[in-house]
């Protein structure tokens, strides 16, 4: 794994919703130790609108949030990937490209705010609960003590943090 800065790949089918808001929390919460993309298996080529205001509401940068192929990861130059957390389940079940420097991977499924049907009102209530527990997770991997845990450990943590729930455990 990088010494200083871990890069981030987090995916989904479409990478205009989930993704995209686990992008922009990491690079936010990250604090200089982590670099944090976005890709999907199927783009969709535009970021969801209700995605992009709430991270705006939150006060998280959106400049350079685009809607992007897993390929451009798997490329000759693209940055070596440290960590691939997939964030739904149909791009867990997708034969992934070959990252660049081996990453640990692990499946943090997160339930598809951009599925929702209904009112505005509704709409965004999905997505701020899936922002949520996006933040929460990446919150607990931001203070894992990377440098102090062997492979297995940091394995096995990031795992246990994709199998929290919004409700707790």
């Amino acid at each position: 794994m990088s010494e200083n800065i871990f890069n981030v790949l987090f995916l989904c089918t479409g990478n205009s919703a989930r993704s995209i808001l686990a992008e922009a929390i990491l690079n936010a919460a990250g604090k200089g130790r982590f670099r944090a993309y976005s890709a999907g298996s199927h783009p969709g080529g535009k970021v969801n609108p209700y995605a992009i205001e709430l991270l705006q509401t939150r006060h998280l940068d959106t400049a350079g949030l685009r809607s992007k192929s897993w390929d451009e990861f798997a490329a000759a130059g693209a940055p070596q990937l440290d960590f691939v957390f997939t964030v739904c389940d149909n791009a867990a079940g997708e034969v992934c490209p070959l990252w660049p420097g081996k990453p640990m991977t692990a499946h943090w499924g997160i339930a598809d705010p951009a599925a929702v049907e209904g009112s505005d009102a509704e709409k965004r209530e999905a997505f701020a609960r899936a922002f949520i527990l996006l933040q929460r997770r990446i919150s607990l991997f931001a203070s894992l003590p990377l440098a102090k845990l062997d492979a297995l450990s940091i394995k096995r943590e990031v795992g246990r943090i994709g199998r929290l729930r919004e409700t707790g455990e």
